[in-house]
């Protein structure tokens, strides 16, 4: 394919892709295909010779499409959602074009440099401290700053390895020599809340650290005498608490934990304190919210997902270290074919030293192009309209008189069920195991409708079920829709009990 041909494809592929978004809501968003039926369509082998643009674009069509699942969709209400947007294609576009692996500085300074341009751009529209900032207001170097990873599992890997760093860089002055303190690895614990994510535990798998799961009481948070009750245990076991996971907006229920209550914690107990804020951190644009995440501003590290509800298509978790010495000093690590550090008091970071691998894409330009093509009034907006939309389902739903609410509706997830009362002629809860099939089988009638997709969840037990809004694409007739076929489906449920 020469420029030419390029050329011509490449406004193809645009307006193909064009196509796609504008028959989305007409397409089943939930992928109908059987395991395996790609394998049984395929060659076993790669071709031999050349095959045609013309060629590859139907087998986009006709076997590539119908084993998609369309995360893009208005009728996309499982998981999260995945935000995509024209503006972040097009820097995507322009990043595939420059094609550089930055892991350092000299590899492309632009690059490098307008990452910590623009982490400090959000971290300023989501109201971070200036700790957090990679450039002070004076104009000189801070000591935090902004990084971009892959997703926020590699961030919470990342900032547990810069806690161990600390952990034993404090043990070291407390007079242990390196080889003493390298052997109390063992004894380090994370602690992480019985509703966090489940990178949690993943990142402390692969750092090799012990973890202490925290029960969360009615209201599913973390809460600081939960915390100090484990720790306490710990220490008496001679354990060495060294990492604490708080989250604002927990993924069953958004649900925020006591932060300022374990930032009083882990201070006391000289531990790395993390917000994970991978769903609701894009929420802290609309300053209304912010009163929500008082105590971020104590902790070491907090990490939002750009590419979930910020409009910036995957991927691009954004992470913030209000000090990157420890994460430095731990993941740094050089060769004679890397460059050497240019004059350190420059403004010069290789980010290879703050993430997992070596190489990395230029994604700082598609979030570049989000934050200016929508100016932050533009992705407030975006935030306020699905929070709107989520609340008055939620309205709706109680309204209806056979759903009842498990848990508040804050940013845009709604969390509910079928009432006791609407399959029992009881108004006691009865049977748990009736109601939860109950509630089981009405996200089965909703997905078998054809028309969205959506997914039930456990809390402490109880099934729930789970409406997440916030699809790029999607508008009030995608909400009006997920309410009709949440009323048809409950009838059937009834109707069967």
């Amino acid at each position: 394919m020469d420029v030419n041909e390029f050329r011509r494809r490449g406004k193809e592929v645009v307006d193909a892709i064009a196509d796609y978004y504008e028959n989305l809501d007409s397409v089943p968003p939930l992928s109908a295909v059987s395991p395996g039926y790609l394998y049984k369509i395929m060659p076993n082998e790669a071709p031999e010779d050349p095959e045609s643009f013309e060629d590859i674009q139907a087998d986009i069509k006709t076997k590539i499409m119908p084993g998609m699942t369309h995360w893009q969709s208005g009728n996309f209400f499982a998981w999260f959602p995945s935000n995509s947007s024209f503006p972040a294609i097009l820097g995507d576009m322009y990043s595939s074009m420059f094609n550089i692996v930055g892991f350092n500085w000299i590899c492309s300074p632009a690059a490098t440099e307008l990452e910590t341009v623009v982490m400090d751009w959000l971290g300023k529209l989501v109201g971070l401290d200036k700790r957090y900032m990679g450039i002070k207001d004076d104009g000189t170097e801070g000591t935090g700053g902004g990084v971009i990873q892959g997703t926020a599992s590699e961030a919470h890997i990342v900032v547990m390895i810069a806690g161990r760093e600390k952990a034993l860089e404090r043990l070291k002055a407390q007079g242990l020599s390196e080889d003493d303190a390298d052997k109390m690895r063992y004894k380090f614990v994370a602690y992480f809340s019985d509703q966090t994510h489940s990178a949690g535990q993943k990142a402390a798998n692969i750092i090799g650290c012990k973890t202490h799961t925290v029960p969360t009481g009615d209201d599913l948070r973390l809460t600081k005498q939960a915390l100090r009750a484990a720790i306490a245990a710990d220490k008496a076991a001679g354990l060495i608490p060294f990492f604490v996971c708080g989250t604002f907006g927990t993924t069953n229920t958004t649900a925020i934990d006591d932060l300022p209550g374990i930032a009083e914690v882990a201070e006391s107990e000289h531990m790395w304190n993390h917000v994970d804020a991978a769903y609701a951190g894009a929420a802290l644009v609309c300053p209304e919210f912010r009163p929500l995440a008082a105590g971020i501003e104590r902790a070491d590290s907090f990490n939002f997902n750009a590419h979930k509800w910020m409009l910036t298509n995957f991927d691009c978790s954004a992470l913030w270290v209000a000090d990157s010495t420890h994460l430095v000093n731990a993941l740094s690590i050089h060769r004679e074919y890397f460059p050497p550090a240019e004059d350190s008091t420059s403004f010069v970071k290789n980010y290879r030293d703050w993430q997992l691998p070596l190489g990395r894409r230029f994604r700082a330009l598609k979030l570049w192009f989000v934050l200016r093509m929508y100016g932050a009034s533009g992705i407030r907006a975006h935030i306020r309209e699905h929070v709107r939309q989520a609340k008055w389902l939620e309205e709706k739903l109680l309204a209806d008189g056979r759903f009842e609410i498990l848990a508040p509706t804050v940013f845009g997830l709604v969390v509910f069920r079928l009432k006791a009362s609407a399959i029992s002629k009881s108004d006691k809860d009865g049977d748990l195991e009736s109601l939860n099939k109950a509630n089981t089988d009405l996200v089965a009638y909703c997905n078998e409708d054809g028309r969205l997709f959506m997914l039930s969840t456990q809390l402490k037990g109880v099934v729930a079920v789970r409406v997440a809004i916030g699809s790029s694409f999607g508008t009030q007739k995608n909400v009006d829709l997920v309410l009709d076929v949440l009323k048809e489906s409950a009838s059937k449920v009834i109707a069967e009990f």
